[in-house]
C-alpha cells in the first residue's frame, strides 16, 4: 500500500518498528519519519499495524497522533480491531479537532501489490472524499459501508465467514483423504457449485503442499503466525458482538479450531 503511494501525487512518510521495513520505502522513494512528524506533516495517517494495543500507543501520549496532529487531519486504521475501539478512538481524537476513521481492507499482500485491495469504509461521505485519492492507488474498490464504526464491523463479518470456509475446507479434505478420494475431485465439485473459490482452494492446496515438503516444525513455524491472527480476528469479532448483545457461538467455536486448522497437518 505505501509502495502504491509512492506513484501519486503524494509526500510519503513512513515509520515502522522494523529498520529494514523503513528502508525499503525510503529507498524508493518515501521518507522515514517519527509519528509524531507525520502527525505534524500530513492530513492523512494511514495506520496498519496488528491490534489495538499497537494502535493506543500510536495514537496516545505526548508524542503520539493525537497530541501533534493539525485540526482537521484524519487519522485511517486499517487494523482488524473492535468496533468499540473504533468508537473509542474516535471520541478520543475529537477532542483534539481530529478525525478517526476505519478503513480496514481484504486482499491481502497480493491484492496490494496488484492494486485489488477492497476497502471497506465507516466514515463521513466528506471524510471519504479527502481519503478516497490516496485509497484508490491500492483498490479495486472502496465499499462505503457507513459512519464510523461500519467499516470494520463488516471487516470482522467478512473474517467470520473467511475462518470458517477455511475450517471447513480443511475437515472436508481430512474426510475426504481417509475415505479415498483425491481431494482435487472436491474442490472441483466445490467450483461447480460456488462453494470453493479461488482463494480457498489456494490456502488448503498450498498448506497441504507445504506440509509434504517440510517437516512439522517448520510448517508451524510458517502458519502458526496465520493462526494466531486468526484467533486475534475472530476474538475482536466476539467481544464486538458481546457489546452488541449478540451471541455467536459457531464463532466461538471456530476460534477454538482455527490455529489447529493452520498448524495440522
Amino acid at each position: 500500500m505505501a509502495r502504491n503511494l509512492l506513484n501519486g501525487p503524494f509526500e510519503l512518510l513512513v515509520h515502522d518498528v522494523d529498520p529494514a521495513a523503513v528502508a525499503v520505502l525510503t529507498a524508493a522513494g518515501a521518507t522515514a519519519a517519527t509519528p509524531a512528524r507525520i502527525a505534524r506533516r500530513c492530513p492523512l495517517i494511514s495506520l496498519c499495524v496488528r491490534g489495538e494495543d499497537e494502535v493506543e500507543s500510536l495514537l496516545h501520549g505526548s508524542e503520539g497522533l493525537l497530541a501533534n496532529s493539525a485540526p482537521d487531519a484524519i487519522v485511517a486504521i486499517h487494523s482488524t480491531v473492535t468496533q468499540q475501539a473504533i468508537g473509542r478512538w474516535s471520541e478520543a481524537a475529537a477532542a483534539f479537532g481530529v478525525r478517526v476513521i476505519d478503513a480496514p481492507v481484504t486482499g491481502g499482500s497480493h491484492g496490494a501489490k496488484a492494486r485489488e485491495l477492497v476497502y471497506m469504509v465507516g466514515a463521513d461521505a466528506a471524510d471519504l472524499q479527502r481519503c478516497a485519492p490516496a485509497f484508490e492507488t491500492s483498490a479495486r474498490r472502496i465499499v462505503h459501508a457507513g459512519p464510523v464504526g461500519t467499516g470494520i464491523a463488516l471487516k470482522l463479518c467478512l473474517n467470520m465467514m473467511t475462518f470458517a470456509a477455511f475450517i471447513a475446507i480443511k475437515e472436508a479434505t481430512t474426510l475426504a483423504r481417509a475415505a479415498g478420494l483425491d481431494p482435487e475431485v472436491l474442490y472441483e465439485l466445490g467450483r461447480s457449485n460456488g462453494m470453493v473459490g479461488d482463494f480457498n482452494q489456494r490456502f488448503i492446496s498450498n498448506r497441504c503442499a507445504i506440509f509434504e515438503r517440510c517437516d512439522a516444525a517448520t510448517a508451524r513455524a510458517i502458519f502458526e503466525p496465520f493462526g494466531r491472527l486468526g484467533e486475534k480476528d475472530l476474538a475482536a469479532a466476539l467481544e464486538t458482538a458481546r457489546a452488541l448483545g449478540v451471541d455467536l457461538p459457531a464463532t466461538r467455536h471456530y476460534r477454538e479450531l482455527i490455529l489447529d486448522t493452520f498448524i495440522q497437518p
